[in-house]
């Protein structure tokens, strides 16, 4: 059984707009990562939201581990898929970090000791226990993405979203911040899905899934982000060694049509 399942889905905001989201099918196996891509306005942070219950579908069934969202089991559901949104400051709310982080597992009344045992954990999981007594409000920006990121993880979900969770972010920031997630979702057995413009960020996932006008464009492996031209034509780029490759094949250098990576490129280029 898929972890989550959406099952033909339709959604739009009101009545004869056109959908957000419209006729989507695809699967999240357990510990599986996907990478979700597609311009503005393509339904990605609308996918994100149906995910856990935020939304409802017209049509069709959104399913996380078995369960429907419309069902009056969505609070269940909530535990179960966290979302890190773009800005950390939205996701704010306590002027002291450990207490922020504390807030979800306090919702679910669960017990001091068990409350203090996770928000340890999380900061601890982002390298952020030392900052625990701090201002949230004070924090860089990569240092505020890692506390939303650990209150998510205090209530141990089974899966992550990051919808557009680095946007924000400086380059190196944004790298430590993925290393870290990627890690964490290693070592906890959760999915992920993340949410990103960047391309080369994408590459890490098992599974990427491109979206148009919020229909499925493209689903697959890693190989998607060769078909350049493809994701071109609705306003996405392919990965950097991967447009690189293909202008040194147009100006007539053998050069391998499966380069990915930098160090792809850098392998093929000394051959």
């Amino acid at each position: 059984m898929s972890l989550i399942e959406f099952d033909n889905v339709t959604f739009s905001y009101r009545a004869g707009l056109r959908p957000a989201i419209k006729n989507l099918s695809f699967t999240l196996e357990s510990g599986e990562t996907l990478a979700l891509i597609g311009h503005n306005g393509s339904g990605k942070s609308t996918l994100a939201r149906l995910c856990n219950g935020l939304l409802i579908p017209d049509k069709g069934e959104v399913r996380v581990d078995g369960q429907s969202t419309r069902g009056k089991n969505v609070f269940d559901i909530r535990r179960k898929v966290g979302v890190v949104f773009q800005n950390p400051d939205n996701q704010t709310v306590a002027t002291i970090i450990e207490d922020d982080v504390a807030f979800g597992p306090e919702n679910l009344g669960l017990k001091s000791e068990e409350i203090r045992k996770r928000v340890d954990d999380a900061l601890e999981s982002v390298g952020m226990l030392g900052y625990a007594k701090r201002d949230p409000f004070r924090l860089s920006g990569g240092q505020k993405q890692r506390v939303a990121i650990a209150g998510v993880l205090a209530l141990k979900p089974r899966v992550m979203i990051l919808d557009e969770s680095t946007a924000m972010l400086d380059p190196l920031s944004r790298r430590e911040v993925m290393e870290v997630v990627y890690d964490l979702v290693r070592k906890e057995n959760m999915s992920l899905i993340t949410i990103t413009h960047f391309t080369e960020e994408a590459l890490e996932a098992d599974k990427v899934l491109v979206l148009d006008g919020g229909e499925k464009y493209m689903e697959g492996g890693r190989e998607v982000f060769l078909k350049s031209k493809e994701l071109a034509s609705i306003g996405l780029t392919a990965p950097t060694a991967v447009r690189v490759a293909d202008a040194l094949r147009a100006k007539g250098l053998d050069v391998a049509r499966d380069v990915l990576y930098d160090e792809d490129l850098v392998k093929a280029l000394c051959r």
